[in-house]
């Protein structure tokens, strides 16, 4: 099965793009090579670019403060178990309070580290981190493994607090939908969304022996899915045909 998921706003779309970077950041620290610690560094930089909007911070303390209140609501509930909920409010609590804490943008520790930004403001060019440009950088490259991944954990450390408000609100997101089959009859399907209510993400889980790909849009008021297939040169077609998929929700 492969999940493909949609964002309905732009909070969302940016949430996501930081998780994707965030998961590719701990594969590529995680391992030895010297070329993998480079496009960690890369990816690094890709995410502060992306974390450099102003009101990201902002948004996700306000976003963890709104699940407290909610959970909130929920003490009391003799059909809610206790310990579980307070187990959610207390990592609400510890996610708020760890970026509460970061000073400035995500990344912005790292902007004072002149020998990241001389690797930064070259290595979106064509070649442009080689070892006559960044001596000391290919030197770093011929460190030990070790201390490359020592440095590289300090360096993710700044981050740290970012992204474990992203998993914890994007867990709680994915949470909140109830998955369930629907059919795209000649490749399409539509669903209207319930009035009053704000959706801010769709999950499409397609098993993958189809060989269809979903392409994806909506809005506040509709859903639509058109199911496509791959030809002979890679572009994507629509399948014309019926097939049933998972469809998840989720406000």
């Amino acid at each position: 099965m492969i999940l493909y998921e949609y964002p309905f706003n732009e909070s969302i779309r940016t949430m996501l793009r930081l998780e994707h970077l965030f998961e590719r950041l701990a594969v590529l620290g995680s391992r030895e090579a010297a070329i993998d610690h480079h496009f960690a560094i890369a990816t690094l930089f890709e995410i502060m670019d992306v974390a450099s909007r102003a009101d990201l911070k902002s948004d996700l303390l306000k976003d963890l403060e709104r699940h407290k209140v909610q959970f909130g609501h929920y003490r009391g509930n003799p059909s809610i178990s206790e310990s579980t909920l307070e187990q959610v409010i207390g990592r609400i609590d510890e996610a708020f309070a760890s970026l509460n804490q970061l000073a400035g943008k995500a990344g912005h520790a790292l902007n004072s580290n002149e020998w990241l930004m001389a690797i930064r403001s070259r290595i979106s060019i064509p070649g442009g981190t080689c070892e006559f440009d960044l001596p000391a950088y290919y030197a770093w490259q011929h460190e030990s493994v070790a201390r490359r991944q020592t440095d590289l954990k300090q360096w993710m450390s700044t981050l740290l607090p970012l992204a474990e408000a992203l998993t914890l609100l994007l867990a709680l997101l994915r949470e909140s939908g109830s998955a369930h089959m629907v059919a795209a009859q000649g490749g399409q399907y539509q669903q209207s969304l319930q009035a009053g209510r704000s959706y801010s993400l769709m999950r499409v889980r397609l098993d993958s022996s189809l060989g269809l790909v979903p392409e994806i849009s909506g809005h506040r008021l509709m859903a639509s899915i058109r199911l496509m297939r791959r030809d002979s040169d890679g572009r994507l077609r629509p399948s014309g045909e019926d097939a049933s998929f998972e469809l998840t929700l989720c406000a």
